[in-house]
């Protein structure tokens, strides 16, 4: 690939596309990544997680041994295509009308597929550059993402192999290509409540305890005062009841239990625990009997690296003439992860049809996307 000038992302993202790599199958995407890396001089590990039934597949990728260690992070696996809708087979990476094709084609093989052109590129014409330059791509981020990202920087630590500075590929611009740079993303998680009461006849409510007027109480108390109203990067985080259910199918019962489910995202001025501590205090306010139980997705981040995100914004301006919008919104990315390492930002194509049927992505954007990671590692590797 080297050999070729210049480099085109499109046959790479075909052939990424055309693996079945749905979570947590490998599909042969990596091997695909394997094929390519190597002849470039890549030392290729790969890493395997979870239980055996259920194994997930991921790659680490590693060109050179010193200082700065720039990382390029994306996954090849990809959420389930449907059952109908699809024009074409969601695997077929056909090209038509300038559009390219499949599951994955925006999220996020096409960026893969980017990136290794613009590597390609850029090897080309720095045979031994400065530092090194690593890939992390795993095979659970559309999943659990508890084998995937996660375990593999566990894996980088422990043999010397964290990077200086990372750059997740996924596609965060949102109207042309390089009007966003990420640099943060709010903290997510979940908290399940089930409260404890008596049940009893409706008519003779005296003799019972109703868990529901009480959980509507504790929900009342959360729901009524805002977290806060925002900071100076992030907006106000939210907290939002997604669910409540008491299972009972008779009117004139006052059931025993009653359970809700509340999603909050949180800015910099949180973390999860505090979270956790304010609805533990709604529930003891309200002499709550409950169980409670908190899942954390991932904590908020912020990176401040002034030296690393203005790199990224002088790579974009150069390929593309736009100045980026420093952005920190949006759901959770595997950033969330890296961020407990090193410095992360995110920056991708943009992200019109992601997880739709037909995704697609347009072919002039990812020759575009490949020129700008060239520009960006041209800037952090000069």
């Amino acid at each position: 690939m080297i050999d070729n000038a210049p480099a085109d992302p499109i046959p790479i993202a075909q052939a990424l596309i055309r693996c079945p790599s749905v979570t947590p199958v490998e599909g042969g995407a990596l091997t695909v990544l394997e094929d390519l890396l190597r002849p470039m001089g890549f030392t290729c590990t790969r890493l395997r997680f979870g239980p055996p039934d259920a194994a997930v597949e991921n790659l680490f990728a590693r060109l050179g041994d010193g200082p700065p260690h720039f990382c390029y992070a994306g996954h090849t696996d990809v959420v389930p295509p449907g059952e109908r809708g699809w024009d074409d087979s969601p695997f077929s990476g056909l090209v038509r009308n300038g559009l390219l094709y499949g599951r994955g084609a925006c999220d996020m093989k096409g960026g893969i597929a980017a990136f290794l052109a613009g590597l390609a590129d850029f090897l080309r014409a720095n045979p031994h550059p400065r530092g090194s330059i690593s890939l992390l791509i795993t095979g659970d981020e559309e999943g659990p993402s508890i084998d995937g990202t996660a375990k593999v920087l566990e894996w980088m630590q422990a043999n010397g192999q964290i990077p200086d500075m990372a750059l997740v590929g996924e596609p965060t611009s949102k109207v042309t290509l390089g009007d966003t740079l990420k640099i943060g993303r709010r903290g997510s998680m979940t908290a399940r409540i089930t409260l404890h009461g008596t049940q009893g006849h409706s008519a003779y409510p005296q003799k019972a305890d109703n868990p529901i007027h009480r959980l509507i109480r504790v929900l009342h108390r959360l729901t009524t005062e805002p977290l806060d109203a925002g900071s100076e990067w992030f907006e106000p985080s939210t907290l939002q009841v997604t669910g409540f259910d008491v299972g009972n199918a008779a009117s004139n019962v006052i059931p025993g239990e009653a359970r809700a489910m509340i999603s909050i995202r949180f800015n910099d001025l949180h973390t999860s625990a505090d979270i956790a501590a304010r609805i533990q205090a709604a529930l003891d306010a309200e002499d709550a009997r409950a169980d409670l139980a908190i899942s954390v997705s991932g904590e908020s981040f912020l990176t401040r690296n002034d030296a690393f995100v203005e790199g990224l914004q002088r790579a974009i301006h150069r390929a593309t003439g736009r100045d980026a919008r420093l952005d920190t919104g949006g759901g959770t990315s595997d950033a969330r992860f890296i961020a407990d390492y090193c410095p992360v930002a995110e920056l991708g194509a943009v992200g019109a049809t992601m997880h739709q049927v037909n995704e697609h992505a347009p072919v002039a954007e990812l020759r575009d996307l490949a020129s700008l990671y060239r520009a960006v590692l041209e800037e952090l590797l000069p």
